[in-house]
This record gives structure tokens, C-alpha cells and sequence, in this order.
């Protein structure tokens, strides 16, 4: 049987992946930046509960996405950019490491800041002119 909780569980997974779906590759983005972020503040909520294993995955959930913006990189079309971009994830991977070996949040903090920053310029991407896909779905972030 289903409970209430179970259908709100299901139906978020089902609005998650449906956003997913329907993404272009700037809004796929986009959806990674604010989920690495989202991870990297339910870590620090983790460790003032004193939730050390939760802590670890949310975490281990915020490096996987940050592998996977930094994996989406295109150094050939982004150029600078996407050599600065590289160099900031790899930090953020180094931060989030830390984080999780000395149980601190304020590393945590500066990741979610950094990643704030890099958000804010990809989403006013979106308010300006639109550049060719090839170069901004990869080059860019």
C-alpha cells in the first residue's frame, strides 16, 4: 500500500525527470549547477544535525555533479572559458573533499558560493542573445 509519502517521493522523482527530459542543454545546465548546490547546503544541514552518514552522500551526490559539469566542458569551443571553468571545479572538488574529511561546513559554504557565482553568469546567458548551441551547451560550463 502507498502511502502519502511514498506518492510524494514518486511524484517528485517524476517532476524531477520530466524537467530532465524536456531540458535543453542550457537549462540541463543550469539544473546541475543548482543541484550541486542544493547538495552542498543539505551537507551542511547534515553536519549541524550531526547526520555524518547523510552528510557523506550529499557530498559524494554535489562531486558527481561537478564531475559531470566539468566532464561537460567543450575546451575547444569555450576556449578560456572553459579552462577557467575547469580549474574552478577541480577547487570545488578539492573543497568538498576537505569538507568531508574534517567534517567542516564552511568549505561546503564556499562551494555553494562559488557555484552561485558561476550560476548567476549562466542564467543571464539565458536573458541575453543566444549563442550557437556548439559553443555554449559545453563551452561554457
Amino acid at each position: 500500500m502507498y502511502s502519502a509519502r511514498n506518492l510524494a517521493n514518486q511524484y517528485r522523482q517524476t517532476s524531477v525527470s520530466s524537467a530532465v527530459l524536456d531540458a535543453d542543454p542550457h537549462r540541463l545546465i543550469a539544473l546541475m549547477l543548482s543541484g550541486a548546490r542544493e547538495r552542498a547546503r543539505l551537507a551542511v544541514a547534515c553536519l549541524e544535525r550531526g547526520d555524518l552518514l547523510r552528510k557523506s552522500q550529499a557530498i559524494a551526490d554535489a562531486s558527481a555533479i561537478i564531475g559531470g559539469l566539468n566532464g561537460s566542458l567543450n575546451h575547444e569551443a569555450g576556449g578560456e572559458i572553459a579552462d577557467g571553468l575547469a580549474s574552478l571545479y577541480d577547487y570545488a572538488q578539492r573543497r568538498l573533499l576537505e569538507a568531508n574529511a574534517d567534517n567542516q561546513s564552511a568549505p561546503l559554504q564556499e562551494v555553494d558560493a562559488l557555484l552561485g557565482d558561476i550560476e548567476t553568469a549562466w542564467n543571464a546567458i539565458a536573458d541575453g542573445p543566444r549563442q550557437p548551441q556548439a559553443a555554449v551547451a559545453g563551452g561554457a560550463a
